[in-house]
């Protein structure tokens, strides 16, 4: 059998089983990869349904509404396990690394583009009790904050949905309970968009510092944030940016690499996240280079990141 055929019959194969799992979807393959990957998983927990996509195709979309196709009936909550992709919604677009977490809802135009091979999960939320938690003000489509409490709240519970075997006839019950608790977090879970945010030239001195901070807090798992793009971003100077942290005695790259840090030293002494590989947390905070950051944890730390972990998650366990 060719290659060419190989290709085809999984082509195939991962288009009848995404369209069953998660609707009407068509697939191009990427230009650059000989052999196709396509995998499609679905399974439960807790009673709420969740599919797993491997793939590295070179776009899956739905390019418009379609009655006779569409399901209007979920929202679906979509966690990047793995490698990095870009999805485009009713023409807005959010990009997502390893760790990042966005709603998206099942009704109108949907892309998504995966950079290489990509992993992720999705949980297929009521599209009527969203849109109740989440009223008029608020779309159906936007990324989950990892610095909002609501939205650290949200990674976590679809870790643990993710690694955690809840079949069983007790646990089936508590579906709706999650569906609710999954829905009642969602609108302060939000990143905020750039057309809600507050202009930044009406802001000075400490307000404008504190907004840049926060945004620097939004964009912590941007591999590419940089002064120069948030200094775009804020439509200010660069070297006004530079400017608002040096009369703190600070320098806004190190406070990128502080604020990283600090998320990924909360992640490696989360219990749930016991399991998650150090590179792995470290890629989902902006790091690229696993060396780089190893050395920049244990210059702020004074532990390596293994060790750090090792006896944080020693002492809780000796807490208990």
């Amino acid at each position: 059998m060719s290659i060419q055929q190989v290709v085809q019959d999984g082509l195939e194969n991962w288009t009848r089983d995404l369209r069953a799992v998660c609707g009407h979807f068509d697939t191009e393959l990427a230009f650059n990869r000989a052999l196709f990957i396509g995998e499609v998983s679905k399974f439960s927990r807790g009673g709420l349904p969740l599919a797993n996509l491997r793939t590295n195709a070179g776009l899956i979309k739905r390019p418009k509404t379609n009655p006779d196709h569409d399901n209007d009936q979920h929202c679906f909550l979509v966690s990047q396990r793995s490698g990095y992709a870009q999805i485009t919604q009713n023409g807005r677009s959010i990009q997502l690394a390893p760790g990042d977490m966005l709603l998206m809802d099942s009704t109108g135009s949907i892309e998504i583009t995966p950079f290489g091979l990509i992993e992720h999960a999705s949980l297929s939320l009521s599209r009527n009790e969203v849109c109740k938690q989440l009223g008029s003000q608020l779309g159906t489509f936007g990324k989950i904050s990892s610095s909002k409490a609501c939205g650290r709240m949200l990674h976590v519970l679809m870790d643990q949905l993710c690694k955690d075997n809840l079949e069983g006839e007790c646990a089936v019950g508590e579906g709706e309970a999650l569906q609710c608790a999954f829905a009642s977090l969602l609108g302060s879970a939000f990143e905020q968009d750039h057309d809600s945010r507050v202009d930044s030239a009406s802001l000075q001195g400490n307000n404008l510092r504190s907004y840049v901070q926060k945004v620097i807090d939004e964009s912590l798992t941007q591999p590419g944030l940089s002064p120069v793009g948030l200094a775009n971003r804020l439509n200010i100077s660069v070297r006004h940016l530079y400017r608002l942290f040096e009369e703190q005695d600070d320098s806004v790259c190190r406070y990128i690499q502080r604020a990283r840090l600090k998320r990924s030293a909360d992640d490696l002494t989360n219990p749930f996240l016991r399991t998650e590989s150090i590179t792995s947390i470290a890629y989902k905070w902006g790091f690229t280079d696993s060396a780089h950051f190893s050395r920049s944890f244990k210059k702020q730390f004074e532990l390596s990141p293994k060790d750090f972990r090792s006896s944080h998650l020693q002492q809780a366990v000796g807490a208990a």
